[in-house]
Formats: C-alpha cells, structure tokens, sequence
C-alpha cells in the first residue's frame, strides 16, 4: 500500500512538472512581452498547481485563434464610410495630426469632425438622458455593455427596451457574460421574450471554459436610430447612482451625435460578428445636420485578437507628445513599462504629470499593485492624488489644452492586452476645458501624497506592494 501511495505521488508531481514545462514552452513559443511571460513563469513555478490553472484560464493567448481579421474590420468599416476630412486644412498641433493617423491606422476609425458632445460626471445625469433616448427611438437600439445589472437601474432600462421592442423597433443587446454574472438568466430571457435580440459575449461554458474566462468585452457603446451614441465608463447599475456601501462611485460618460456615431455603429457591428450574428440591415444613417462644437472625434478599439495593442500605442503617443500637461484618472494604475517610461519621460521634461486614482479601490489586490509604482511616479516629479469619497472609476487622460481620450480602458495590462476596450479621442479645446474642470473638482475630493509621507507608510504595506507588483503584468 505505501509503494502504491509513493508510486502515485511520483506519478502526479511528473504530470506537474510535463504541465508547467509544458505550459512554459508554449508560452514562450508565442513570444509575447518578455515582462509579462516571466511573471507568469513566477506564478507557474511558485505557485504549485494553482499557477497551471491560472494560466490554462487566464494566460493564454487568442491571437493565435484568428476570431476577427483586418478584413472583416474593414468591411464594416466601409459599410458606415464617414466623410473624409483633409487633415492638413485642421488647425491641429503637428503631434495630433500624427496621433490621428496612428489611431486611423490602427483601429480604422477615421477622423470625424461634424460632432456635438455632452459630458456626464454624475450618473444620474447620464441614465436620465440615456433613458429619455431610448424612449424616443423609433427605428433602432444598438446597446452594449460589459455589466448589465438587474438591479433597479438595469430593470428600468430593460422595461425600456422591451416596451420599444414591441412598438417594433429593432434592439439589439451585446452584455459580456462574465461581467453580468450578477444578472439572472430569466433577466435576459424575459427581454428576449419581448422581442429583444440579447447576446451574452463569449459566453462561458465548458469545455470552452479555459478559452473563454479571460478574454472580456469592456465596452460601454449605444447607438439609437443612428444618429445619437454614448460611450464611456459607467456600465448599467445602480451604484453609479446611489453609490455603494456608502461610497460614491464616479466615473465619466459621454452622448454624442454627428458623424463619430457611424464610428460607433461600426463597433457594434463588429461585435455582433464576432459572436457569429449576422447584422445585416444597419439602422439609417442620416446626413449629418447638427451644428460641430466640436473640432474632432475619433474611436479607437482594441482587443486582443488585434495584431496591435492599439490603445497602448496611441496613449503612448499622446503621452509622448505632451508639450505642456498629462491628467490620469484611473481606477487601477498598472502601466506598462513603456507608459511608465513615458510618463517619468515627460515628468522629468518639466511637463506637469498628475495621476489620479481610488485611495480605497474596489480590489485590495490591485490596490497594493496600483500602489506600487507611486514610488517610482513621486520620484520623476509626477503628481499623485489619492480620491477620498470612494471608487474613482473614471478612465480620463487630458493632454495640454486641446486633447481628451475616455472611455472604457483602464490604465493597466489587461485593458491594453486582455479586454475589448474602446476610446473616444477627441481634439478640441472647449472639450479639454471641460474636462479640465471636471479634473481640478475631482482634486479637491483627493489626497496629494508626497514622497516623505509615502516613505513611512506601513511595512506590511510595502510588503505586499512589492509582492504583488509581480504579478502586475498578469493581474
């Protein structure tokens, strides 16, 4: 009996050793970010067992899969052709003028420039405007998010849409699976019901379970009758609302309307693709009538079955480009080394860099990651600012007077290399005003943490700082 017991014991720590060398041979074999394969070298060897099953579920890498081509992007992208703008008669900084075309090559999403732009800070402004929209559709709803609650917020926007889906109107609902677990199947079965056409996003099941958790639809995108969207941070729930155990929950949102909705479409559609939907007829595509406040906009996507991390490249673009500011607000701050780099760059270069994010985060375990780097931030002159009243889950970056990017991308790893994340760039100073002012409200709520304060934080602390700062590239 004991030879036996011994036997099985040789017999499993040999099936776990040919499964992590294994697991290691693969992931090199796909030669990905040296920083991010040696950490989960670390989680393989270090963590016995736990470390295979992380990486069977979360390491591996899509691309390899080919789900969406360039092709296909570029045939939904000419089936909602906006008009082309001559880029040398805008009155835009030569280094916008290059981020432009970067962000055109990478994610084929043109610049637009006949666009209106509304900003919410706050949720309840947003739902009310987005509810009053959606209850004056008439042709089409394209709605998508990566949580769609059931909670009072969500059940109000599904009576919604299911009332307009009756009236006749087409409605079309992307939710990722993963991000509204919390929402009951009935929920999404009785839209259904309704004449609602509702999709779970790589929906996780088995044996697809290892291939699928990982890689998640972030996106926030509306499109209703063609002519109005909205894009941004806030998912569908009512803690944007009321807040949560006590906290507020911030975050930014923006509706638009003007040609940057065609761009916005475009997304959705490739989306719906994705999931091996056919969206055959797109809702009418008006002629742009409404008066431009706005000089441009540009959307710009990224996944990870992209060739390029589209988004990274472009924030460092901007970032590399900055003359004179860069404004962050995050809720998770896990930048990649070039990001890192390229902020203590500009730091360094005398432009003025300041990073907001959450002092109480809605993660201990990227709260300790995010905390990591303020070290090496405080130490390149880069300003950092601790949000005090709660989860700060705006994702903003504010580049001298004239540039905005916001959205759904956080500032870390998996949103630049895991997630389906989509932007919206836009170069114009009235909007950077706005979100200017927005920032310095923010920075009144906050904390400014300095380097003599930082050096005397807890031990325990910086312990687990420094732990899990290296599993950052994985987190």
């Amino acid at each position: 009996m004991a030879i036996t017991l011994q036997l099985l014991y040789i017999v499993l720590w040999a099936v776990y050793i040919v499964s992590v060398v294994g697991s290691i041979i693969v992931m090199l074999s796909e030669n990905r970010n040296p920083i991010r394969s040696l950490a989960w070298v670390i989680a393989l060897i270090f963590l016995p067992v736990v470390g295979v099953i992380f990486y069977l579920f979360l390491g591996r890498s899509p691309k390899v899969q080919h789900m969406m081509n360039r092709r296909s992007k570029r045939r939904i992208a000419s089936a909602v052709k906006t008009e082309r703008v001559d880029l040398d008669a805008l009155s835009l900084p030569p280094q916008q003028k290059l981020l432009v075309k970067l962000a055109s090559s990478l994610s084929f999403s043109p610049l637009t420039v006949h666009n209106t732009l509304d900003i919410y800070s706050e949720g309840s402004a947003k739902f009310d405007a987005l509810k009053e929209d959606l209850r004056r559709a008439e042709s089409s709803i394209y709605l998508q998010y990566y949580i769609f609650s059931g909670d009072e917020t969500g059940r109000e926007i599904a009576s919604i849409l299911k009332e307009k889906a009756r009236a006749g109107v087409t409605v079309k609902v992307i939710y990722d699976h993963v991000g509204s677990f919390s929402a009951h199947n009935r929920f999404f079965r009785d839209m259904r019901r309704a004449g609602v056409d509702v999709h779970p996003f790589f929906r996780v099941t088995f044996p697809q379970l290892a291939n699928r958790i990982n890689w998640r639809n972030h996106r926030k995108i509306v499109v209703i009758d063609g002519r109005v969207g909205y894009i941004g941070g806030m998912n569908i729930a009512s803690r944007y609302l009321r807040g949560q155990e006590g906290r507020v929950w911030r975050d930014t949102h923006f509706r638009v309307t003007g040609e940057i909705v065609k761009s916005l479409l475009a997304s959705f559609a490739l989306d719906w693709s994705f999931m091996n939907q056919s969206l055959e007829n797109l809702p009418p595509l008006p002629e742009v009538t409404v008066p431009s406040t706005v000089l441009g906009m540009q959307l710009v996507t990224s996944g990870p079955t992209d060739p390029w991390h589209s988004l990274s490249l472009c924030f460092l673009k901007a970032i590399s480009s900055a003359r004179k500011c860069v404004y962050i607000q995050t809720p998770y701050f896990l930048p990649t080394e070039a990001l890192l780099e390229a902020l203590q760059t500009a730091a360094l270069a005398q432009v003025d860099v300041r990073v907001m994010i959450p002092r109480v985060s809605d993660s201990k375990v990227i709260r300790y990651a995010s905390f990591s780097y303020v070290t090496q931030l405080l130490n390149a002159g880069i300003k950092v600012y601790l949000y005090e009243p709660g989860m700060l889950h705006s994702k903003n970056m504010i580049i001298d007077d004239d540039l905005v990017t916001s959205g759904s991308t956080n500032f870390d790893f998996r949103s630049f290399e895991n997630n389906f994340e989509s932007n919206l760039f836009i170069y114009s100073r009235r909007a950077n005003e706005s979100m200017r002012s927005i920032f310095f409200a923010d920075m009144k709520e906050c904390r400014k943490v300095t380097l003599s304060e930082w050096h005397h934080r807890p031990l325990f602390q910086r312990f687990m700082e420094s732990t899990v700062r290296l599993l950052a590239p994985i987190l």
